[in-house]
C-alpha cells in the first residue's frame, strides 16, 4: 500500500464501483434503513482509506467495493455482511478500533469485522509459506481448526473472508513474488477446501484456476 492524494479521476471510479455495489445491495436490503446501514459502512472506509493505494495504484477502496461485490452476488448474502465487507480491513490497516466499529454499527457487524480481523492474524503470525508444501495434510487440518475457532458461532465470517480471498486471488499480478507464493500456498491447503466445504463451487473452481 501507499499514501498519495486521489484525483477526480480515484473518486470516480470509487464512485462508480459503489454504485454498482449499492444497485446490487438495494436488492438484498429489506429495506431502506438496511440499505442506509450499506451507505454508512462505504462513507466510513471510504474516508478511513482515503488517498491510500493498492499496488496496483488503483484506491485501495476498490479492494473492499469488490469484497462486498462478492458477498452479495456471489454468495447471497445481507447488509450486514456487505456492510462488514465495507470495513474489513479498518481496523487492520487505520486507527480505528472494533470499539469504533461497535459504536457506529452495532454488536453483529462488529463482531464480524473483529472474526476477520482474527483469521487475518491467524494468517499473518506464521509464515506457513515455508512448510505449507512438506507437511500439506496436518497443517491442513491445524489451518482449518485455527480459523474455524475466529467464527464465534456465525459462519458468515469465513464467507467474507473467502470473498477477501477470491479478490486478493484476482489481483494477485501485483503482488511481489514473496506475497504471491504465501497468497497461492494458504488458497491451496485452506481456502479451496472451505469453499469446496461450504459448497461455493464457482469460487473454489476459480480459485484453483488462479493457482494452476
Amino acid at each position: 500500500m501507499s499514501i498519495s492524494q486521489f484525483t477526480e479521476k480515484d473518486h470516480e471510479m470509487i464512485r462508480e464501483s459503489y454504485a454498482k455495489l449499492r444497485a446490487a445491495a438495494e436488492k438484498r436490503c429489506a429495506n431502506e434503513k438496511e440499505l442506509a446501514v450499506v451507505q454508512k459502512a462505504f462513507d466510513f472506509a471510504n474516508e478511513a482509506h482515503k488517498n491510500v493505494r493498492r499496488r496496483s495504484g488503483d484506491p485501495y477502496m476498490i479492494h473492499p467495493i469488490a469484497v462486498a461485490s462478492i458477498v452479495v452476488n456471489d454468495i447471497g448474502l445481507g447488509y450486514k455482511s456487505i456492510a462488514a465487507a465495507l470495513l474489513h480491513d479498518v481496523v487492520e490497516d487505520t486507527n480505528y478500533t472494533i470499539d469504533d466499529i461497535r459504536n457506529l454499527f452495532g454488536e453483529k457487524i462488529a463482531s464480524l469485522v473483529d472474526g476477520l480481523t482474527k483469521i487475518k492474524n491467524v494468517l499473518d503470525n506464521e509464515d506457513r509459506s515455508k512448510n505449507l508444501l512438506k507437511e500439506e495434510s496436518s497443517l491442513q487440518a491445524e489451518n482449518f481448526k485455527r480459523i474455524l475457532l475466529t467464527l464465534n458461532d456465525d459462519v458468515r465470517v469465513v464467507l467474507i473472508k473467502l470473498a477477501d480471498r477470491l479478490h486478493n486471488c484476482r489481483t494477485i499480478d501485483f503482488m511481489p513474488e514473496y506475497k504471491r507464493d504465501k497468497i497461492l500456498s494458504e488458497t491451496m491447503f485452506i481456502f479451496i477446501p472451505l469453499a469446496h466445504r461450504l459448497g461455493l463451487y464457482e469460487m473454489k473452481s476459480e480459485m484453483e484456476n488462479i493457482w494452476l
